[in-house]
């Protein structure tokens, strides 16, 4: 686990809300603070739909612009917060490209929690496997990953100290 300042909120926020960035990454949860407090899950409820969906969470990308409506305005919010998941996938694809020797389904989730507090934007990083290893090569890798991303989407950060 990693903590980081994004030290360039307006870009961040620009990736976060108004780019498909973070469109891959599974939502599991947020809070936002304007007027009222709006908490809410990515958890899908499968008596809404027709058929089952194709996932337990919703992806970012069908949440991103309901975000952003309760964000945009004149203030800031006074808060935020959203924890974000990677996709089976991109955690089978990591999990293979790293070496690691864990199963993808060994692995409860990679996790980005990114939260503004009225003046500061951070990110937390999180692992959580399903069986127990004191191998910190999957956090380590995941920490390192999330960095380069950012780096990639020229999202400035710096570790927290």
């Amino acid at each position: 686990m990693i903590a980081l300042n994004l030290t360039d909120a307006k870009k961040c926020m620009s990736q976060l809300l108004l780019s498909n960035t973070f469109d891959a990454f599974y939502f599991i949860e947020g809070e936002i603070v304007t007027f009222n407090t709006f908490t809410f899950d990515g958890f899908l409820q499968r008596g809404f739909f027709e058929e089952a969906p194709p996932s337990e969470y919703s992806l970012w990308k069908d949440l991103r612009d309901f975000c952003f409506q309760l964000i945009k305005g004149k203030r800031t919010p006074l808060s935020f917060k959203f924890v974000f998941r990677l996709s089976p996938e991109n955690t089978a694809r990591l999990l293979t490209q790293s070496g690691i020797p864990l199963k993808p389904e060994d692995v409860q989730g990679l996790y980005l929690n990114i939260r503004y507090n009225g003046s500061e934007l951070q990110c937390i990083t999180g692992t959580s496997v399903k069986v127990f290893t004191l191998d910190k090569t999957l956090e380590q890798t995941w920490d390192n990953t999330v960095q380069k991303f950012f780096q990639a989407h020229e999202i400035q950060c710096e570790p927290i100290q």
